[in-house]
């Protein structure tokens, strides 16, 4: 994927944007009508809190990831805008105001992720849980896909999101294991492939997913060994997508992937046998997150 050369010596790619990876912002009636619910209800969405390129298409669509448990992350990923440090103290009353939320939305797909909460006793899990079951009270058809953090590997808490009423269980892996300390310090390679196992294992019928951002500094060969450990970890669906640089303060950007890379890299993860790939420069991990709901029927 990447020149090994300009890798080790730590050389960034061009701060221009290729034409590829143009997006145009669509603010249209649905998307103020978003917006101005998570403004009355006080929540956060990780479309805001990682500035991702989409939120204008998925805010029209009328789909939104909400980010639970504040906007403050007790890790420190070098890929990721969220702020860090200490976070506020949970507010009992956010699963039921993301649950009225959706529901108000009429939401069929629901997309839950959180910040790391590691000064918690069980890191969140139970949030988590709670919101997932407010939601099937409020609005029984729809479905619910929860992004989580890994919980160090801790099987019963895996287990308490996975025993929720949810349809997908998702956890990405983000980057290729060589560059963990760099990207994801504070994670573990093999403990984030443990989740997905661990996850399957509490709960069979579950869709397990995990995401990848390319372009920072991985090889071909290292993404096609993701790829197959993934598959050995029973994770079913898979997205690939560019890294991009949120701010100044975050990783640069090493190389931009082409669209035809991405469409060949599909190819091989879907040879693999995952259910469901989903591979592009503006890919994100929620990103058309309601695919894995049409194509499961």
């Amino acid at each position: 994927m990447d020149d090994p050369s300009r890798i080790a010596s730590g050389t960034p790619a061009t701060r221009r944007h290729p034409s590829w990876i143009k997006t145009r912002f669509r603010a249209g009636e649905r998307y103020r009508y978003l917006k101005q619910i998570l403004r009355e209800k006080g929540l956060h969405t990780v479309c805001e809190e990682a500035e991702c390129p989409n939120i204008g298409e998925c805010w029209g669509h009328g789909t939104a990831t909400f980010m639970l448990m504040g906007d403050t992350c007790t890790r420190g990923c070098t890929f990721c805008a969220v702020g860090k440090g200490k976070p506020l103290a949970l507010d009992a009353a956010e699963p039921e105001h993301i649950a009225e939320a959706i529901a108000a939305l009429k939401l069929d797909y629901a997309v839950l992720t959180s910040v790391n909460r590691d000064d918690l006793p069980d890191e969140g899990a139970r949030h988590c849980a709670d919101t997932i079951r407010a939601i099937r009270r409020r609005l029984p058809s729809c479905r619910v896909e929860a992004l989580v953090p890994d919980f160090h590997g801790r099987r019963e808490l895996i287990d308490i999101v996975a025993q929720a009423p949810l349809f997908v269980y998702a956890h990405n892996l983000e980057t290729v294991p060589r560059l963990y300390r760099r990207v994801r310090p504070g994670s573990d390679y093999q403990r984030s492939l443990g989740v997905l196992r661990t996850a399957k294992a509490c709960r069979p019928d579950l869709i397990t997913k995990s995401s990848l951002m390319l372009g920072l500094g991985e090889t071909h060969a290292e993404l096609t060994a993701v790829f197959q450990d993934l598959r050995e970890h029973d994770c079913d669906v898979l997205t690939l997508g560019q890294y991009l640089k949120p701010s100044v303060d975050q990783l640069d950007i090493f190389r931009y992937v082409t669209p035809a890379e991405f469409a060949s890299l599909k190819e091989e993860a879907d040879a693999l046998g995952f259910r469901h790939v989903v591979s592009g420069p503006l890919v994100r991990s929620s990103y058309h997150a309601w695919e894995v709901h049409d194509a499961e029927g």
